[in-house]
């Protein structure tokens, strides 16, 4: 990624100025946004299915996995920095593509994988992990704990985030409790370090470590959502490029040594057959970390992973009305708090509906199907939006990047079922309806005034 570059026109305003929303994001707040919202649940059950792919070479798909999403994360921190408002991957396509049904299909995709992802969590959040302290039916609890999230979703931006920094410390001292107690265990003679450079038997390395990576990949995905609260950033141009990167990097460079960590506690088939790998780790490590301990700090993830995904989906919404892709009383905001009261409610609704289904996993892996179509438009949109200039200092990455960038999200697409497939086709049908009556409805309206 190249330093900053200036530009000179006169479409874009100065990204400092405020804005309907509060800008009350600094920098260090955004980057713990960012690390918050990669550093998700999954992390704890990732390891026992990398290791049916790479066996005890956990570290490097996960790596493999940091350098691909650095590629679409380099296209982020240009427009990002370049039109610093909210709507992100959708007013970015706007811009680029000058056709509203594109822009519309794209915020469509974002706004089905964030609010789908929050319900998911939501049951998540009522499943076992609760059950563990108290044993209350699963789907009121979710739709509890949704309503909950809404309200300091409402309350404002600096309360969201820095709840966030709270949750996000906890996340963090649950997977270095894991990196340290196996420091131990290796101290105290045990645990085997040779373990961590064996792929499976009969295993390619190259295509195992590809194969390991696309799984990887999903651990990442989070960091596209910091786009949608770019007008709540202080001075957007010169933060937000560090706290993505610097998030990002901390992220993997932390996954990497739980894989290490992993492998040298348990062999490969242990893990693979755990459904709590991590918890496995430390408990073969010895250092008496109590079990509950990480039961709760596994609340903590999917807590934070469900407010972060609700930010984003209801700023998303709230951009996308701001320019007329949808209908404009989802743009209101509280005169006070200066939150978009009408986003936060419609998408908790929607995720409040959606944790009724029950069986999400699905709809799941067509969340990550979805953010990719989202990825390819957004390093498409990057090199059409070169010709546009504006007066503004902002990050420029190299050309390469957004490029392989898209040659990075094809090859994740080529791993995806047809039956998922099938479902994400679906959703986007259903969502070209639904704008195709809106437009209707905008055309009838114009015709009686």
């Amino acid at each position: 990624m190249t330093s900053a570059a200036k530009a000179h026109d006169s479409d874009t305003s100065d990204p400092a100025a405020e804005g309907k929303l509060k800008r009350k994001i600094t920098g260090p707040l955004l980057f713990l946004f960012i690390l918050g919202d990669v550093l998700g649940a999954g992390i704890y059950a990732l390891m026992g299915v990398l290791a049916g792919d790479v066996g005890g070479v956990l570290w490097a798909p996960l790596l493999a996995a940091l350098f691909l999403a650095l590629l679409t994360a380099g296209s982020y921190a240009e427009l990002v920095t370049k039109y610093p408002r909210a709507g992100g991957a959708a007013v970015f396509a706007e811009r680029a593509f000058k056709r509203p049904v594109v822009s519309f299909l794209v915020g469509f995709s974002m706004l089905a994988a964030g609010v789908t992802s929050a319900a998911g969590l939501a049951l998540a959040f009522a499943g076992d992990y609760l059950t563990t302290f108290i044993d209350v039916p699963a789907v009121p609890a979710a739709i509890v704990f949704l309503g909950l999230v809404a309200c300091l979703n409402a309350r404002g931006i600096s309360e969201s985030v820095k709840s966030n920094v709270v949750m996000t410390v906890i996340e963090l001292t649950g997977l270095l409790i894991v990196v340290i107690a196996v420091a131990v265990m290796v101290g105290g003679g045990r645990g085997d370090v040779g373990r961590v450079v064996e792929f499976p038997e009969g295993a390619t390395p190259a295509l195992a470590i590809l194969s390991g990576a696309i799984v990887a990949y999903y651990s990442f995905v989070g960091f596209e959502t910091s786009a949608n609260v770019a007008e709540e950033i202080r001075n957007p141009s010169k933060v937000y490029p560090t706290a993505l990167f610097g998030a990002l990097i901390t992220a993997g460079v932390l996954y990497a040594l739980v894989g290490l960590a992993s492998a040298i506690a348990l062999p490969a088939g242990d893990l693979t057959e755990s459904s709590g790998p991590l918890l496995d780790v430390v408990s073969a490590a010895g250092v008496g970390v109590p079990d509950w301990l990480f039961s709760a700090i596994a609340l903590v993830a999917v807590a934070n992973g469900a407010l972060l995904t609700m930010i984003m989906a209801s700023r998303l919404t709230y951009g996308m009305a701001e320019h007329n892709l949808l209908p404009a009383v989802l743009g209101r905001v509280l005169p006070q708090r200066r939150t978009p009261w009408a986003a936060i409610l419609a998408t908790t609704v929607v995720a409040m509906l959606l944790s009724l289904v029950g069986d999400l996993s699905t709809l799941a892996e067509t969340v990550v199907l979805l953010l990719l179509f989202v990825f390819i438009s957004t390093n498409i949109a990057v090199l059409v939006l070169r010709r546009d200039h504006v007066e503004h200092p902002h990050f420029r990455v190299w050309t390469a990047v957004p490029v392989l960038g898209v040659a990075s999200c094809v090859l994740l697409l080529t791993q995806q079922t047809a039956k998922v497939w099938l479902f994400a086709a679906i959703l986007l049908a259903v969502g070209a309806v639904l704008y195709l009556a809106a437009r209707a409805a905008t055309r009838r309206q114009a015709t009686a005034d």
